[in-house]
């Protein structure tokens, strides 16, 4: 069965710096297209960062770029979102994806996409 578990969120002030983490497993984690997304109330969900587990391969939104990294601990099956100089717009929901796929363009959030349950940031002024 796939799982994946995030953890690591909270509520931090401005400036402030969080690392989430999706523990994986059920699936070829070595072949992946795994992706951080994030939905705030009333707004879409959208991807944050992304990162092909084969090559290394990153993609960050525009929002996080210069700000977040998305990293991988293969000998784990765990993705990292570390999420630096935080600020309240980032306050959301973050969720972890993934898709077993030879690549990764575009978001991990096809059909065939699986899901964590959610950890839930919170970023104070």
């Amino acid at each position: 069965q796939v799982q994946l578990v995030e953890s690591g969120g909270g509520s931090v002030e401005a400036g402030g710096s969080l690392r989430l983490s999706c523990a994986a497993s059920g699936f070829a984690f070595n072949a992946a297209c795994m992706g951080w997304f994030r939905q705030a109330p009333g707004k879409e969900r959208e991807g944050v960062a992304r990162l092909w587990t084969f090559g290394g391969h990153t993609y960050y939104a525009d929002s996080a770029k210069g700000r977040f990294v998305i990293s991988q601990d293969r000998t784990k099956n765990v993705v990292y979102l570390q999420m630096n100089r935080l600020q309240p717009e980032d306050t959301a929901m973050y969720y972890c994806a993934a898709e077993t796929r030879s690549s990764c363009v575009g978001w991990p959030s096809g059909d065939d996409a699986y899901w964590g349950q959610g950890t839930q940031v919170t970023v104070s002024s």
